[in-house]
């Protein structure tokens, strides 16, 4: 009932008036490393003083014109160029709603194509993010394409999916990087699993697909069990900790972050910034609400 009351408020304008208060603010920090791209990447660089590399998300999807897919493009770019200014150890991640899918699918690859060209130049690399169940499909053929031409680009799939277990072997056969996670969104059951007991199962099952047989795979997951049963695989099939890494959500089990980085395993944070932080945040809480309490107890 909680994740659907906040699923609820992460569309209300009066719910965001008071996340945006000051009584808030400690909360919305926790999640979100700034509205500029600057703040952002003083804090990427403070994740890489502790042996953290990092992901910069610029906060938003589905826009409905082709300026403001052009002026999400752009920012991708002038994060690129700071990435390089500063020489962080970080990429970036984007959604295909953000570039402009739902206004043009052409203009949409366009965006992303400069994106993955600057990336390029600065031998950076771009994950392309899964958004909800109805866009999985275009979302692998226009990464597909794009692959054809740029190697700096990966993928996420997400295990809650039926159809997850055949879109990781051909991704495995591509060749492409790929991020493992549960999944955020709300999904039917026609699609989806509707029990997480089996939305785990599936998530160890891939996860060992893509540490057998994929290309440099991230395992994004806040649950220890699938941290363990990811150590544990890797351990008994003698797959070395440089083959794959482990990535969590900025604010999120932060000291899980940092043990992990002390056992010598690869840790990257996903670092969102910008406006539109207000979805991001209660989706995250959404997801699991646990997190809430984390906040609210100022655990580390």
């Amino acid at each position: 009932m909680l994740r659907g009351t906040l699923m609820y408020l992460s569309d209300q304008p009066l719910a965001k008036r008071v996340f945006s208060g000051p009584l808030a603010k400690p909360l919305v920090s926790r999640f979100v490393a700034g509205v500029e791209l600057n703040e952002a990447l003083g804090n990427v660089q403070k994740l890489n003083s502790a042996g953290l590399t990092a992901t910069l998300d610029y906060l938003g999807e589905s826009v409905h014109t082709a300026a403001e897919a052009g002026a999400a493009a752009a920012q991708y770019i002038a994060l690129l160029h700071g990435i390089e200014r500063i020489g962080a150890q970080c990429n970036a991640s984007l959604k295909l709603t953000q570039m402009g899918l739902d206004v043009d699918r052409a203009l949409c690859v366009r965006n992303v194509e400069r994106i993955l060209a600057q990336a390029a130049a600065f031998n950076n690399f771009v994950r392309i993010d899964m958004e909800g169940s109805g866009y999985t499909q275009a979302t692998l053929d226009i990464f597909n394409e794009l692959y054809e031409r740029y190697k700096n680009v990966g993928i996420v799939i997400q295990a809650y999916l039926y159809r997850s277990e055949a879109d990781i072997r051909a991704l495995n056969k591509l060749g492409a990087r790929v991020r493992l996670c549960k999944g955020a969104y709300n999904e039917p059951a026609s699609v989806a699993f509707p029990a997480k007991a089996d939305t785990d199962n599936n998530y160890v099952k891939l996860m060992q697909m893509l540490l057998s047989e994929g290309n440099y795979p991230g395992i994004a997951t806040h649950d220890e069990r699938m941290i363990e049963a990811t150590r544990s695989y890797a351990a008994k099939q003698g797959i070395a900790p440089d083959r794959f890494e482990f990535q969590m959500l900025y604010g999120i089990r932060r000291d899980l972050q940092e043990q992990l980085v002390r056992e010598g395993y690869r840790m990257r944070v996903y670092v969102p910034y910008g406006e539109e932080w207000y979805p991001y945040m209660v989706r995250r809480m959404a997801e699991r609400p646990a997190n809430l309490l984390f906040v609210l107890k100022g655990l580390r």
